[in-house]
């Protein structure tokens, strides 16, 4: 992270030393602790590289899901769905949006209780600009090689799905032990 002091040493291995001496799972902990922390470090430089867009991640990865859908909207409760946020948040988020004008809030065709999240011209545009920044950051994953990337894939998709993210059962190459 630019312009952060360096630690002489790698606090997770430090606690890890010290909880082993008093508790069991330090293993567990240090790799729960070094996720938290890897995801710390990705949050950041996402966020960085969206800013001059006028975005944070939370707005960012709503853009590419309303991009990524078949018509360009979806239904407010299916954003938090498929990001996996509180109601409030969809809202807060799709507020920012909309008031930058990457968003439009639309009626449903057919149900009068639900309210669509429909990006803009203007949305599209950004979310391509975006992307091309976030990719140049390599989304701070640049320090792994390809292999270790999808190794890094394979074993977090098997902790989501054995805490029941989703109910799709691996395939086998997924399956598959590192």
């Amino acid at each position: 992270m630019p312009g952060k002091r360096k630690l002489p040493f790698d606090p997770i291995a430090e606690a890890r030393r010290h909880w082993e001496g008093r508790w069991e799972q330090g293993a567990a902990m240090a790799a729960a602790t070094s996720v938290m922390r890897g995801a710390q470090i990705i949050l950041a430089a996402v966020d960085e590289a969206v800013a001059p867009f006028d975005l944070t991640f939370a707005r960012y990865e709503a853009l590419v899901l309303l991009q990524f859908s078949r018509k360009g909207s979806l239904p407010l409760g299916k954003m938090g769905d498929r990001l996996m946020i509180h109601p409030t948040s969809v809202t807060n988020i799709v507020d920012r949006l909309e008031a930058s004008g990457f968003v439009r809030r639309v009626p449903h065709a057919t149900d009068r209780r639900t309210t669509l999240a429909e990006i803009t011209d203007e949305g599209r545009a950004v979310v391509e600009e975006a992307t091309r920044a976030v990719t140049a950051a390599s989304f701070a994953l640049d320090g792994l090689n390809a292999k270790e990337l999808e190794q890094l894939t394979r074993l977090l998709r098997r902790l989501r799905h054995s805490a029941g993210d989703f109910d799709e059962a691996p395939s086998h190459s997924e399956a598959e032990t590192p």
